[in-house]
């Protein structure tokens, strides 16, 4: 092979991979009229040091990459899971003006539900669920002989694709950045954010009781944080996957809830780093959503290497 077609595929191999890996972050689920995406970010720089400024102290420190949803789960996600899956699972009542909307964030969804949810998210995609339930539907703990059990996580099953955050994922996410700076809200600012209705201006955020309270769709609810996550500050509360005692071995005890809601009008006491707030997982408030997390796909860096091998091989071979 000459150097120019060489260059050629080099370049063609490059920007499909490219693309691909960008692609690669948004996921679709479902099928047909029940079809639906969710967009991920990746959060990357693992093995960061802890935040020691915010609550609990330490916090923040995660070992590994993941993803974690741009956005908050919306409505329609919900509706769409429980037509393809029979989930039953139930929202806020579209009667409530101003939360029914496709676009708005689901919301009066129980840790339950939002954990049955996830597992959808999971095995309807040929994956192994994260949260264990019986028979009745009642939730259990994993156990040593269960496959992917993990010792120091007994509510997530370690070979699930998809998972509600944890209490440091959730919190990296929204405070960290990919330069292991640390920041008090999740717009990448020590300064409150702005409080609006709705929209996606730098260091804004939806609380303050703008919009008479509502929340706004989730795509246009603020600022982003550094690693482009939205609304982690306002719009809604959101489920995390950890106890309230970060151990994670009783089935029923409170779960954390972080971000604050479009309620609430000090921000450092809910939308700020400091704020640390609890829920029983069978809780239903109509101000309480979630997010999605995720194992991260092959980074760019990873197919970029790969192709240039590929490429080299055939190369040699020509």
């Amino acid at each position: 092979m000459n150097m120019k077609k060489y260059l050629i595929l080099s370049v063609v191999a490059l920007s499909y991979q490219s693309v691909w890996a960008q692609s690669l972050l948004q996921q679709s689920f479902g099928s047909g009229a029940n079809q639906f995406t969710m967009d991920f970010v990746t959060i990357g720089n693992p093995g960061n040091a802890a935040d020691t400024t915010g609550s609990p102290n330490p916090v923040g420190s995660v070992a590994y990459s993941y993803n974690i949803g741009k956005y908050e789960v919306s409505r329609d996600m919900i509706t769409k899971a429980n037509s393809a899956g029979s989930l039953g699972i139930t929202m806020t009542s579209s009667a409530a003006s101003g939360f029914n909307g496709v676009n708005k964030p689901a919301t009066e969804i129980t840790w339950y539900e939002a954990a049955k949810y996830v597992n959808w998210l999971n095995t309807s995609t040929g994956n192994t669920a994260a949260y264990k339930f019986d028979g009745s539907g009642n939730s259990q703990l994993w156990s040593a002989g269960d496959a992917g059990y993990d010792a120091n996580n007994l509510f997530r099953n370690s070979l699930a694709k998809y998972w509600l955050p944890s209490r440091n994922e959730w919190y990296k996410a929204a405070y960290g950045s990919p330069t292991g700076t640390w920041y008090d809200y999740p717009t990448g600012s020590n300064s409150a954010p702005t409080a609006v209705a709705n929209g996606t201006a730098a260091n804004t955020a939806v609380y303050i009781l703008q919009n008479n309270g509502r929340p706004a769709d989730i795509t246009s609810a603020g600022g982003l944080s550094p690693y482009g996550t939205m609304a982690q500050g306002g719009n809604v509360w959101e489920w995390t996957e950890t106890a309230i005692d970060g151990r994670n071995n009783t089935v029923n005890e409170n779960r954390e809830i972080r971000g604050g809601n479009q309620y609430y009008g000090i921000a450092q006491d809910s939308l700020g780093a400091a704020g640390i707030y609890a829920e029983y997982p069978a809780g239903e408030l109509r101000t309480l959503g979630f997010r999605v997390a995720s194992v991260p796909e092959p980074s760019s860096l990873s197919l970029l290497a790969v192709g240039l091998g590929g490429l080299a091989l055939i190369r040699r071979r020509k």
